[in-house]
């Protein structure tokens, strides 16, 4: 209440002096009686709030997003003017569910305007905020930094595919050449068979040449029987 004190008051009366008329009276004496009746809004308000939050949440979560930041923020009185009916109908809602201190702000918006009543307004949002899931008040705030961690993620999963589709093309060119240095298994077995006859022929010619001195020897030991002759003859002479 504070801010409301050092900041919201000191506005409203430099608005009120710009304006002028019976409309700013009337405004000027509506937030007198609000701030004179705090102290039973926020006793009533502590013994009621168990009870408010799920509806109050419910209220706040089908608001639009300017009017949840609003809610949030509490510090642009210039965000009242812009979102004047989105506030209008709010606290049309929150006097449905007898949120303290409501029905007094939403008959003195339907009076004067939302735009003098920035002090109620901001101190009744005050209120909702606390009622408020933590995660529910964060979302405006969170959602632009989730949505740029997404696009982050999908561009680094596409570099990874690119790098991975870079990685199996180098490997697919390398398996390539290894097969183009390698012999092919058909010019193998055409050597093979072009070097047996002549393994077979060397193999052929080895018993021959062995075989060949043999005979030569036998030819020449043949002749030996004709001095047994010549002396068979003598002894028949």
């Amino acid at each position: 209440m504070d801010y409301w004190k050092s900041k919201v008051l000191p506005k409203m009366r430099h608005v009120f002096v710009k304006t002028g008329g019976k409309k700013a009276a009337a405004a000027a004496e509506l937030v007198k009686s609000f701030d004179e009746s705090k102290d039973g809004i926020n006793s009533e308000f502590d013994e009621k709030k168990a009870d408010l939050q799920p509806k109050v949440v419910e209220i706040y979560e089908s608001a639009p997003a300017p009017l949840k930041v609003l809610i949030k923020e509490r510090t642009k009185v210039s965000g009242i003017k812009k979102n004047s009916a989105a506030i209008t109908k709010f606290f049309e809602d929150l006097a449905k569910i007898e949120f303290p201190g409501a029905k007094q702000v939403s008959e003195g918006i339907s009076k004067v305007g939302s735009t003098l009543l920035s002090g109620p307004i901001f101190a009744t949002f005050e209120k909702v905020s606390t009622l408020l899931p933590v995660a529910a008040e964060e979302a405006p705030k969170e959602a632009p930094a989730a949505a740029a961690e997404e696009v982050a993620t999908k561009e680094t999963a596409a570099e990874e595919k690119k790098e991975e589709a870079a990685g199996e093309k180098k490997e697919e060119e390398a398996e390539e050449e290894k097969k183009d240095e390698a012999p092919a298994p058909a010019e193998e077995a055409a050597v093979a068979a072009e070097s047996a006859p002549h393994a077979e022929a060397s193999a052929a010619a080895e018993p021959a040449a062995k075989a060949a001195p043999t005979e030569e020897a036998a030819a020449q030991a043949e002749p030996a029987p004709e001095p047994a002759k010549a002396v068979e003859e003598t002894t028949k002479a």
